[in-house]
């Protein structure tokens, strides 16, 4: 399964050879401005986060929560979906398995529909599968068909539709009493990255273009441009004020892109009225090199937004932190993991964060040894003072 994942992903053989030179490259020159993240004295350990039970035996590709918070689901590597139900009393967590469905092959993506019950998944058998949790044992149901895996799936609420992207080369959308799709993008390559929030769909391709569609409008193409970030996009979230979205790399860093700065397909700025703020980009997962040992860089695995306009990354260091992107802080940072997380979401109401810790490769076939620990769930109870926007006078 992972050499099928190579030959479509041609840029993990870049990255193999990146981390066996620690990490030393020569980075393209750049007009986007980066900037140097603060860190707030907010750093706090995570060992007492809930752990939850019977998770997946094999690596974890996708976490979602409900809207309602009452439900999570996780996609594997062992061609499952798993559903647990989430109970709280305060701060205190509990997670019932509730069920799970397969695919033929291992799921890559997850959603929930806006009724909290009905799941989507894709994966690398190409189908888009639809599963409602109503009812015990309710069998899953084949929603659509690409050509090749299906990378992100998405519930679109504004178009009551299913969004599937695809190495394919396509993004379709689904209506789940049809059998043809109601609409199909072309693109010029296979879709990494995918995040759609109110009528914004942010696409990140394997020739580092970012592509920006108007879902509203017919599913227009606004905006078209280079990535900018130098190297393969492995993580993306559109911003909670809808005002532009964040990426991340294989090389351990964290871009902001407004829409106001990226060109339309004629060259002129996009809403330029939407936000005054300027991109930059900020190195994070990494280990600090010296004079011996050159720095070693991390991929950034997940990049979730938080509903105060804040954000979380986890990377393939094992480690997740919060950041303010406004005040340039990081907010806090969690005990490292003893393996890398591979996934992660916080809930709606932004008070639950889940994590899972399992191996994602980013070291190719050679680390994936025997001596790495089974995979894991679990899920931290969020304190606002931990992911707050900050002061910007007090870095």
């Amino acid at each position: 399964n992972f050499e099928f994942i190579c030959r479509h992903f041609k840029s993990i053989k870049q990255a193999k050879i990146f981390l066996k030179q620690g990490g030393k490259t020569k980075v393209a020159k750049s007009t986007f401005k980066m900037s140097l993240f603060g860190s707030s004295s907010l750093s706090s350990s995570n060992n007492s986060d809930y752990t939850v039970p019977s998770p997946p035996d094999d690596g974890i590709s996708s976490l979602s929560f409900n809207n309602a918070g009452n439900a999570l689901i996780a996609g594997s590597w062992n061609n499952q979906v798993r559903c647990w139900e989430i109970q709280r009393s305060g701060n205190a967590v509990n997670a019932i398995p509730r069920g799970e469905m397969s695919h033929q092959a291992p799921v890559l993506t997850t959603s929930f529909n806006h009724d909290n019950t009905t799941v989507y998944s894709g994966g690398v058998d190409n189908m888009v599968k639809k599963w409602d949790l109503i009812g015990a044992g309710q069998p899953a149901v084949d929603i659509g068909k690409h050509d090749a895996p299906v990378r992100k799936v998405h519930w679109v609420q504004a178009l009551s539709l299913v969004a599937s992207g695809s190495w394919d080369k396509t993004i379709k959308f689904w209506d789940t009493r049809a059998q043809q799709p109601a609409h199909t993008i072309q693109l010029s390559e296979r879709v990494y990255e995918m995040d759609i929030r109110d009528n914004f769909m942010v696409v990140c391709t394997a020739d580092k273009k970012t592509q920006v569609f108007d879902l509203a409008n017919q599913c227009r193409l606004e905006s078209l441009a280079d990535s900018t970030l130098s190297y393969q996009t492995t993580s993306l979230a559109i911003l909670t004020d809808c005002k532009g979205f964040a990426t991340g790399s294989i090389e351990g860093r964290v871009a902001i892109d407004y829409f106001n700065e990226i060109p339309t397909a004629t060259g002129q700025s996009r809403m330029s009225s939407i936000s005054g703020k300027k991109g930059f980009s900020f190195k994070c997962h990494r280990d600090a090199g010296t004079s011996k040992n050159p720095t070693v860089v991390h991929t950034i695995n997940c990049i979730s937004m938080h509903r105060l306009g804040t954000f979380a990354t986890a990377g393939s260091d094992g480690l997740i932190s919060f950041w303010d992107k406004d005040s340039k802080q990081r907010l806090k940072i969690f005990s490292k993991q003893n393996n890398s997380i591979s996934a992660a979401m916080f809930s709606q109401d932004g008070t639950m964060y889940a994590y899972a810790v399992s191996y994602d490769w980013s070291q190719g076939v050679h680390g994936a040894t025997p001596q790495k620990p089974p995979p894991a769930i679990h899920i931290h109870s969020v304190e606002e003072v931990s992911i707050a926007p900050r002061d910007k006078s007090k870095k």
